[in-house]
């Protein structure tokens, strides 16, 4: 259960990425999230359920 003020967004809700890093790991490309999402360097996720999120970058307009 999440203890920070204000209480961390849930792993299913669209802003879950805003939730509090509590274990950062920059030298193996990964961080664990208050609510037990892992979030990679390259914007991927693994949720608490073991689903996987593929990295969601913005696209970059070509000109």
């Amino acid at each position: 259960m999440c203890t920070h003020s204000p209480i961390c967004p849930s792993a299913d809700s669209p802003d879950a990425e805003a939730a509090q890093v509590v274990a950062a790991h920059p030298e193996q490309g990964w961080s664990l999230l208050c609510n037990a999402v892992v979030l990679f360097e390259d914007t991927g996720e693994l949720l608490p359920d073991g689903r996987a999120v593929a990295p969601h970058r913005p696209l970059v307009a070509l000109v």
